[in-house]
Protein backbone atom coordinates (compact mmCIF):
# COMPACT_ATOMS: atom_id res chain seq x y z
CA UNK A 1 0.00 0.00 0.00
CA UNK A 2 1.10 3.52 -0.75
CA UNK A 3 2.09 5.59 2.26
CA UNK A 4 0.33 8.93 2.74
CA UNK A 5 2.76 11.69 3.53
CA UNK A 6 2.95 15.40 4.08
CA UNK A 7 4.88 16.04 0.86
CA UNK A 8 2.73 17.42 -1.99
CA UNK A 9 3.41 18.69 -5.51
CA UNK A 10 2.90 22.42 -6.10
CA UNK A 11 3.02 24.62 -9.20
CA UNK A 12 5.05 27.85 -9.16
CA UNK A 13 4.01 30.56 -11.62
CA UNK A 14 5.83 33.77 -12.57
CA UNK A 15 4.28 36.93 -11.11
CA UNK A 16 6.05 39.51 -13.29
CA UNK A 17 5.07 37.99 -16.63
CA UNK A 18 1.33 38.53 -16.06
CA UNK A 19 1.88 42.28 -15.69
CA UNK A 20 4.31 42.65 -18.61
CA UNK A 21 1.98 41.29 -21.32
CA UNK A 22 4.64 38.97 -22.81
CA UNK A 23 3.01 35.84 -24.34
CA UNK A 24 3.61 32.46 -22.70
CA UNK A 25 3.77 31.50 -19.03
CA UNK A 26 6.75 30.36 -16.96
CA UNK A 27 5.76 27.55 -14.59
CA UNK A 28 7.75 25.12 -12.46
CA UNK A 29 6.62 22.02 -10.57
CA UNK A 30 8.20 21.28 -7.20
CA UNK A 31 7.33 19.59 -3.91
CA UNK A 32 6.89 20.97 -0.43
CA UNK A 33 6.25 19.54 3.01
CA UNK A 34 2.76 20.63 4.04
CA UNK A 35 3.50 20.17 7.73
CA UNK A 36 6.61 22.41 7.78
CA UNK A 37 5.37 24.96 5.22
CA UNK A 38 1.58 25.45 5.43
CA UNK A 39 1.67 28.82 3.64
CA UNK A 40 2.25 29.38 -0.08
CA UNK A 41 5.90 29.41 -1.14
CA UNK A 42 7.84 31.93 -3.25
CA UNK A 43 11.06 31.12 -5.09
CA UNK A 44 13.32 33.03 -7.46
CA UNK A 45 13.51 31.04 -10.71
CA UNK A 46 14.65 31.71 -14.26
CA UNK A 47 11.97 32.88 -16.69
CA UNK A 48 12.95 31.96 -20.28
CA UNK A 49 10.36 34.33 -21.82
CA UNK A 50 11.70 37.40 -19.98
CA UNK A 51 15.29 36.03 -20.00
CA UNK A 52 15.96 36.84 -16.34
CA UNK A 53 15.37 35.57 -12.81
CA UNK A 54 11.95 36.49 -11.41
CA UNK A 55 9.78 35.67 -8.38
CA UNK A 56 7.54 32.62 -8.83
CA UNK A 57 4.62 32.05 -6.41
CA UNK A 58 2.64 28.91 -5.64
CA UNK A 59 -0.73 28.80 -7.42
CA UNK A 60 -2.23 25.50 -6.18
Amino acid sequence: MAKKGNRVQVILECTEQKDSGVPGMSRYITTKNRKNTPSRIERKKYNPFLKRVTVHKEIK
